[in-house]
């Protein structure tokens, strides 16, 4: 079979950092095994992609939009700190430098595009649906299939967290909408052939006609190097739970401690928090408050490449944020064996199934602490589920989330655009559609 030549757009790619730039670079990367591709991305990002042996000009090209993107991020921090506007402002902020970099894009690469040099331009980052591109219809015009994404964003706030929203500065999501009247917004959903949906909300918010385009792949992954099976010990004294996020409202560690305090007083449980953030210092003292202070670590980051380390310390992985999009770290204890206990809503609550961990549903914040506390409390006083339960969720995502298998489920989407199968369909949640096993066919046929 011949091998695609695949344009890659990753503006955000770097195997050295975390969240998006790391997903760029990670689903980017295990493309190229499956597809003939070149990687465009942001010159920030050229020393750390040379590390791994990529070569500039060969398999990746770096665009400088620094005269342009830098000035708007110093305006950014710089209103961020006098306003305490919160991610909202900061994605709206991105999208002027993201058009120059689309700019540039094809300025080098539109005449190639031309010629005929590519079968097919996809644009894995950024994430958001609110940034456009302005390049989709151009590459429509040439009869070239442009897939756009996985994108997500969006997940309306849940009810009763009104103050948790003001407190992250989410002010702009009562007129995120606004993002609806940019250059680019109509014609970059009326080009793609196809768009990749990271989440049930997102293939939501699509236009009518957009969503017979769509197909639902959440954008995060696993790198087995990263997050291999290693060995779990017995339990051997209190549960060990973990935590691993970024230490802000909406993610809800205070939500876990609180749920666990009084097994946390008992000795009968231990929380590891693995972050850092504005809510360090509340936490600190909330543990104090409660008289936990010796059985909850608060250690700050980990750097990523040892994470799995310290996380395999753990048996449990809880989680309780209220408004996550994508949930990488839940797919990454879910890798070491750890049964993730999440709250039932957005991301988390669309990777975890109910034979491979704990989706607790809530109508208010005191109703999810209500709901954790239950769940700690019952595998405190049986916990003999708990390894069984980690295996299958191991399965599932080296199944469907390793880099590779999401790079087969991609290549599915690009057989499909170009005419050579039906739509591919992988199910809401993942891996419960008819196509749930296209990772492992191909992988057979490409032996």
């Amino acid at each position: 079979m011949k091998r695609l030549r695949v344009l890659l757009i990753a503006e955000a790619a770097n195997p050295d950092w975390a969240s998006v730039p790391l997903v760029g670079w990670s689903h980017g990367r295990a493309l190229f095994d499956v597809v003939d591709a070149h990687m465009v991305t942001q010159q920030r990002n050229a020393e750390a992609i040379t590390q791994t042996g990529f070569r500039e000009g060969r398999e990746f090209t770096a665009l400088d939009t620094e005269p342009v993107a830098r000035p708007l991020w110093l305006a950014t921090e710089a209103i961020r700190k006098a306003t305490g506007l919160g991610w909202t402002f900061d994605t709206a902020m991105q999208t002027v430098p993201y058009y120059a970099f689309e700019t540039l894009l094809w300025k080098r690469f539109g005449p190639e595009l031309a010629a005929g040099k590519w079968d097919l331009v996809h644009r894995l980052t950024p994430l958001s649906p609110t940034i456009p591109s302005i390049i989709a219809p151009r590459v429509r015009a040439l009869g070239i299939p442009f897939v756009w994404g996985p994108i997500n964003g969006g997940v309306p706030w849940p009810h009763g967290f009104g103050a948790v929203q003001h407190r992250e500065g989410e002010w702009l999501h009562y007129v995120r909408d606004v993002y609806r009247l940019l250059p680019g917004y109509r014609s970059t959903r009326a080009s793609a052939s196809a768009i990749m949906v990271g989440s049930a909300a997102t293939l939501a918010q699509l236009p009518e006609p957009a969503r017979a385009r769509a197909v639902y792949i959440p954008e995060n992954g696993i790198d087995e190097t990263r997050f291999p099976e290693l060995p779990r010990p017995e339990r051997d004294g209190p549960l060990r739970v973990a935590f691993v996020g970024r230490l802000v409202a909406y993610k809800g560690a205070d939500m876990l401690i609180e749920a666990a305090q009084d097994l946390l007083r008992a000795g009968k449980l231990v929380i590891d928090i693995i972050g850092d953030g504005p809510e360090r210092e509340p936490l600190k003292a909330l543990t104090a408050q409660l008289g936990v202070e010796a059985q909850v670590q608060l250690d700050g980051w980990v750097p990523h490449r040892e994470l799995a380390a310290r996380l395999t310390q753990s048996q449990v992985f809880g989680f309780p944020s209220v408004r996550e999009f994508g949930g990488g770290a839940v797919l990454e204890a879910m890798a070491l064996g750890l049964v993730p206990v999440v709250a039932a809503y957005a991301g988390p609550n669309e990777l975890v199934t109910d034979d491979t961990g704990y989706r607790v549903p809530f109508s208010s914040r005191e109703t999810l602490i209500a709901g954790v506390r239950r769940v700690l409390e019952q595998l405190v006083a049986d916990g003999s589920q708990l390894r069984a339960m980690g295996t299958r969720a191991r399965a599932r995502v080296l199944s469907l989330f390793s880099w590779q298998a999401k790079a087969t489920h991609t290549h599915e989407v690009y057989r499909w655009v170009r005419g050579e199968r039906d739509k591919p369909d992988f199910g809401i949640p993942f891996g419960r559609g008819p196509d749930a096993g296209a990772a492992t066919s191909y992988t057979r046929r490409s032996a």
